[in-house]
């Protein structure tokens, strides 16, 4: 009898457009493969569909919360039913930008200068020496991300908003110039290394999601050692954190330092996007796994007390 997978995607934070495109994508790859499959477009009732449906894996798809910070991770350890990607405290390790950051140092992972700030600081005054970026502490995708470029005399205005959705702490990190470099993990296997080339001065929200946005390098044009301690220090991240399956470590790299001294681990991602024009598949299909391939190996690795 076929496997029963539960896909679980959508939700319901500002990244539910990407999980739901990332569901669909992993859902009709698993029919194909074989398996029975169940589209849950979560939402707060979804303990009680999940006990109900008693899939005998939940394929995790969502992005942020609840999906990506451990929430959904207890609930389906509770229920006992096994599911993909990072546990508990990994997920919310790496999606708590600032926890994440200080563990990523203690291992030997270089970060960028900065600290954590309130939404009211980093309204009023600059809270370190321009370039630095403002990121809230625990979104995805770039939400609510901005550069504080040199010469800008004021603060971005947007966090003055009354209607601001992304939290009252956020990370003010200095800002790196160079490349945008990013390196899957699938298992205790580093992928490979992909150079992103923005159609806009910033990698954002736009650029990773719209056909056309970016454009994904493979391999990325840096020397062979740069490369290799990318990749490394992907596999020392992914450890660090305590996370399984399927992640994804999002760098910069100043190339005007020439060597390896220039990257910096910009963050950690539990659940990396799984639509067309994401970046896992892409390394994945690099190394010579198919789409299909894949999802299949992330249902196959699902457990408990991840």
């Amino acid at each position: 009898m076929a496997k029963h997978v539960a896909v679980l995607m959508g939700g319901w934070s500002s990244e539910r457009e990407v999980s739901l495109n990332s569901g669909a994508a992993c859902a009709v790859a698993l029919e194909d493969a074989g398996y029975r499959v169940t589209r849950v477009d979560v939402g707060r009732d979804v303990a009680e569909v999940l006990a109900r449906l008693k899939p005998d894996v939940a394929l995790n798809v969502l992005h942020g919360h609840p999906g990506e910070d451990g929430t959904i991770q207890g609930v389906l350890e509770i229920l006992r039913i096994p599911y993909s990607h990072s546990g508990v405290l990994a997920s919310a390790l790496a999606m708590d930008k600032a926890q994440a950051r200080l563990m990523l140092a203690a291992a030997g992972v270089p970060v960028a200068a900065g600290r954590p700030v309130s939404r009211a600081e980093a309204a009023t005054a600059h809270v370190m020496a321009p370039p630095y970026v403002l990121k809230p502490v625990a979104e995805g995708s770039s939400v609510g991300v901005f550069i504080v470029r040199e010469g800008q005399a004021h603060p971005p205005q947007e966090l003055h908003r009354e209607d601001w959705a992304f939290g009252e702490i956020l990370l003010a990190e200095e800002f790196i110039p160079g490349l945008e470099l990013t390196c899957g993990v699938m298992g205790d296997k580093a992928l490979g290394v992909i150079e992103i080339e923005a159609a806009q001065p910033f990698y954002d929200y736009e650029s990773k999601y719209a056909p056309g946005g970016s454009r994904h390098i493979l391999p990325a044009r840096i020397l062979p050692e740069v490369y290799e301690r990318v990749q490394m220090l992907s596999l020392t991240a992914h450890r660090a954190l305590g996370c399984r399956g399927v992640s994804r470590a999002d760098f910069r790299f100043d190339v005007s330092k020439g060597d390896a001294s220039g990257l910096v681990c910009l963050e950690v991602n539990t659940q990396p996007g799984m639509t067309e024009t994401s970046l896992v598949p892409d390394m994945a299909a690099h190394a010579g796994i198919s789409f299909g391939e894949l999802v299949t190996w992330m249902v196959e690795d699902a457990s408990l007390d991840r």
